[in-house]
């Protein structure tokens, strides 16, 4: 939250800095003298992601780091979408590529509540929380440090959000898109140089230890002054035209309770009686305008108090307006700025310092998972678990007076690299809970300055995805800050109204940093991965084919859902009997074991799939599953040829081999479907390819070539005739045809598979493949009788081979 202190003044001042400002905004240094250096720039880093492809619900980050010298930031994306941005409502967000920017953690988009409309070219100045927008096919920005703050940037590319982003899925399918990315940060030559062409001089205040002023020191608490710190620039006095800015940077290193920025020694180079307005705009982390800043005010009647301000860097701008007109062309307004920070004493905080303070110390949890911690106050009594009691830290508080200004702070670290960890919070009392809770990153809370709270049920931080509340009652509060940001965070505990119920109970609290929240609620898998650089790691839930959500808590299938798509998954392999009977029936063993067990292992595999039962374990049945149906698939087109057992086990062998490779790598792939029809057909060629060279012995072939067309015609006439006659003889027609319009309605079913409604499609697939195969094998002619008692004559018809030995 960002709080503006401005004075009141006269609508025409206003006017007039809005205007001398704006026009001469890093045009001059502060003694009109042109730094060296100055609009020379050079590259701190430069990254070049190779081609990624993010295929449906997938996601992408890139860590960016900006260093608090850095010039400008420039990023190119380009990618094969191709999305009309006119049109962006149309699309579902479960399939639509997006991108988004967050400052200091990776974005979660799944919980937007803003519109996709604008494109990220146009949109994306002001990035103080996080944004997102479409992807598009060519993607070209540069941010400078007067748009953006130092620190960690996070660009996240997801394609599709919403629940169903991280729920487990039977299969995926869906559009795919890729990316190609270059981004370099570049910084300005001379140090000294800020703005968006590195043409504006930025002056450091150099801070060191200093006597207390008379004026000070009736101001301030006396503890704050035991470690008052002054900060000026190493000039003297600065002597500028009207509406010429002159820039300062003050870093602030700890915790400090205030900064005080003051002008002093202000005075004209000629002479006059009129006073003179010192505009101060100050902001956190980048260059300050009339347009862009945190506080403002006129130093030249009061100084600027900052209160609780953030760790980092500060920018000052200061800028004279309303100078005396005199007959001097020349006139300049002199000054120097002078800064104090204050702080109070170790394991003190809060106005006037009378607040207790704690550290809290890491210690980190054993795990296969990195840098999942706990948090302890220092020097605290030894504690057994996580959790600590607030009591022996609050005794030597008082509630004389206002009890409700009564805070008890605590600063934790958040370690580099850990900004995909989520801060879990527990509070809980025996009777009723006594505290509000606030969080601010960078500096301590306080009921005008945070990120986060939790006061009450009705009072509470504005819902979004990275606050997430899971318990709240009189005796337990439980809420998780997600993708915390890396480096100092401030807790503070307000003391509500010590009346009997507060004070009687015990109360526990408990800080921790873990990686999924509420362990993605015992429906799926806490996981982790890094981002491109390899920079960071974050964690996310895969949940379970009932649930998703961030952390697996909404309910995507309904119970009953569930136990419909179990049956139908499960109970349509039942249509396995049909092929398996008739092989039984024609004592065809092989493909009677093979369907068999296919109908059976996949019946298991969907179990497991929809999280019924787990016979074996998932790997192993999703290869049986794929591995069995490929061979079911090839059998039934071997059992269509006449070839001896020999040559068949040897095909089986051959096919078995190759199968088992495609069922072990990549078995999902839609593309296997039509290599195993493939593979079948081949194998049926090849089989008959082997009937007529073995079986049969009367294969007469013209000795001359005819080059009489009719002859040539009547001979293609003959031999078409006698293969189709012999087609006719080997195979059902009726039957054939069943066979291959199940096919196709089998092809039809998977080709309208989707995520939504793989449970019934699939059903219709294992239904409808099956029932082609019993087709297909009851296709097949009994043609043994038939071949022997109609001996063919053709030159190119397949005959029967002669069972009776013959002797040389």
């Amino acid at each position: 939250m960002g709080f503006n202190l401005i004075l009141c003044y006269h609508p025409n001042l206003v006017l007039a800095v809005l205007l001398l400002f704006s026009c001469s905004f890093g045009l001059f240094s502060a003694n009109d003298e042109v730094g060296t250096g100055q609009g020379e720039t050079f590259t701190v880093s430069s990254f070049s992601y190779p081609e990624t492809r993010l295929r449906p619900f997938d996601l992408r980050y890139i860590r960016v780091d900006l260093p608090p010298w850095f010039s400008a930031l420039s990023i190119a994306l380009k990618s094969d979408v191709d999305i009309d941005i006119s049109r962006i409502e149309r699309v579902p967000t479960r399939t639509l590529p997006i991108i988004c920017f967050r400052d200091g953690s990776p974005p979660l988009p799944d919980a937007l509540n803003t519109s996709l409309k604008d494109s990220a070219t146009s949109g994306i100045n002001g990035l103080d929380v996080e944004q997102c927008f479409p992807m598009q096919k060519n993607i070209t920005m540069k941010l400078t440090n007067n748009q953006i703050s130092p620190g960690v940037w996070y660009i996240g590319l997801f394609n599709g959000i919403g629940p169903t982003r991280t729920q487990s899925k039977m299969i995926i399918r869906g559009p795919s898109y890729s990316f190609i990315a270059n981004i370099s940060v570049e910084a300005c030559t001379n140090s000294m140089m800020r703005g968006d062409f590195c043409n504006s001089t930025v002056y450091p205040l150099s801070c060191e230890a200093s006597d207390v002023s008379n004026a000070l020191e009736t101001k301030v608490n006396k503890s704050m002054l035991e470690n008052l710190v002054t900060c000026k620039s190493n000039s003297e006095a600065f002597c500028v035209h009207e509406g010429v800015p002159n820039f300062f940077s003050l870093d602030i290193m700890n915790v400090a309770e205030e900064i005080i920025i003051t002008a002093t020694n202000i005075r004209f180079n000629v002479t006059s009686s009129n006073d003179v307005s010192l505009m101060c705009f100050v902001r956190h982390g980048a260059m300050p305008s009339v347009t862009s800043n945190d506080y403002s005010i006129d130093v030249a009647k009061s100084p600027l108090v900052i209160h609780s301000p953030l760790i980092g860097r500060w920018y000052i701008s200061i800028v004279p307006v309303n100078l005396t007109k005199t007959q001097v062309s020349n006139v300049r307004v002199c000054y120097s700025v002078e800064s104090q920070v204050l702080q109070c004493p170790l394991g003190k905080a809060g106005p006037n310092c009378i607040m207790d303070s704690y550290l809290l110390q890491t210690f980190v949890r054993r795990g296969s998972t990195p840098f999942e911690s706990y948090y302890l106050p220092v020097g605290g009594a030894s504690y057994d678990s996580a959790n600590f009691p607030l009591e022996p830290l609050l005794k030597n508080s008082s509630y004389i007076g206002e009890s409700d200004s009564i805070w008890t702070y605590f600063l934790l670290d958040i370690p580099r690299g850990a900004a995909g960890g989520n801060i879990h919070i527990q509070l809980s009392s025996d009777t009723k809970i006594g505290y509000e809770v606030y969080a601010r990153f960078g500096g301590l809370p306080s009921l005008d300055i945070w990120d986060y709270y939790y006061a009450n049920k009705t009072r509470r931080s504005d819902p979004s995805m990275f606050f997430t509340l899971y318990d709240s009652s009189d005796t337990k509060v439980n809420f998780y800050i997600m993708y915390a940001r890396e480096g100092t965070w401030g807790f503070g505990l307000r003391h509500l109204n010590s009346n009997s119920d507060y004070m009687k109970g015990l109360n526990i609290m408990s800080i921790s940093l873990e990686r999924c929240p509420k362990r993605c609620s015992s429906h799926g898998d806490c996981k982790f991965s890094f981002d491109a650089s390899g920079l960071t790691s974050y964690s996310f839930c895969s949940c379970d084919r009932n649930h998703g959500g961030f952390d697996c808590s909404i309910e995507i299938v309904t119970h009953q859902g569930h136990v419909r798509q179990s049956v139908f998954l499960i109970v349509s392999n039942a249509a396995a009997i049909l092929p398996a009977y008739w092989a039984l029936r024609k004592k065809a063993l092989a493909e009677w074991v093979l369907y068999t067990s296919s109908g059976i292992s996949s019946g298991l595999y969907h179990a497991c799939d929809v999280g019924t039962w787990c016979a074996l374990s998932y790997n192993v049945l999703q290869f049986m599953d794929f591995w069995l149906s490929f061979m079911a698939v090839i059998s039934t087109f071997l059992y269509l040829t006449t070839i001896d057992e020999v040559f068949k086990r040897a095909i089986h062998t051959a096919v078995a081999i190759l199968t088992a490779l495609m069922a072990a790598t990549k078995a999902t792939r839609s593309s296997n479907v039509i290599l195993v029809i493939v593979i079948g057909a081949l194998g049926l060629f090849v089989g008959w390819l082997i009937e007529i060279s073995t079986k049969y012995r009367s294969l007469s072939f013209p000795i001359g070539i005819s080059f009489n067309f009719s002859h040539c015609l009547q001979t293609i006439k003959r031999w078409l005739y006698n293969l189709v006659k012999t087609l006719l003889r080997r195979y059902h027609l009726a039957f054939a045809l069943a066979g291959f319009t199940a096919l196709a309605m089998a092809a039809i079913s998977w080709t309208l598979e989707t995520s939504e409604s793989y449970w019934f499609w699939h059903s219709i697939w294992h239904i409808t493949i099956y029932t082609s195969s019993f087709f297909f094998l009851c296709s097949k002619a009994n043609i043994e009788d038939s071949e022997t008692t109609h001996p063919t004559d053709g030159n190119y018809e397949l005959t029967h081979q002669d069972s009776l030995p013959r002797s040389g």
